[in-house]
């Protein structure tokens, strides 16, 4: 039971079964659309809940009391205004990303799932 949580996130990325969370980074790192988490996952009626909440801020503490922690991504800038403005675009768009990363968390070592305890 100590693993309920990791085991519950690890099926949700093996399935194809949501849209709103996936593998990145190779499969090292665990990318949420926020607010398509809140509707596809955390909104579901009782019988079907995940997880025994509706609040992703709930959710992101479990992922930080599992020792996960939150990727910052990076942009390069464009000098040139209209590319700029597009990625400015592109970048607030991304910005509903959430992105955390757990060495013991990782789709091509599943046998490492069992070191992802409870701090």
């Amino acid at each position: 039971l100590a693993l309920w949580f990791p085991e519950k996130l690890w099926k949700m990325l093996e399935s194809d079964q949501f849209r709103s969370i996936w593998w990145s980074e190779g499969g090292k790192c665990v990318a949420i659309n926020r607010d398509l988490f809140e509707v596809e996952v955390l909104g579901r009626g009782v019988c079907q809940r995940v997880f025994n909440t509706q609040r992703i801020r709930s959710v992101i503490r479990q992922l930080n009391l599992y020792g996960f922690t939150k990727v910052q991504r990076d942009f390069q800038r464009s000098a040139s205004l209209p590319e700029f403005l597009s990625e400015e675009a592109a970048a607030s768009a991304h910005s509903q990303i959430l992105y955390y990363y757990n060495p013991s968390f990782n789709r091509a070592h599943p046998w490492l799932l069992g070191m992802c305890k409870r701090r």
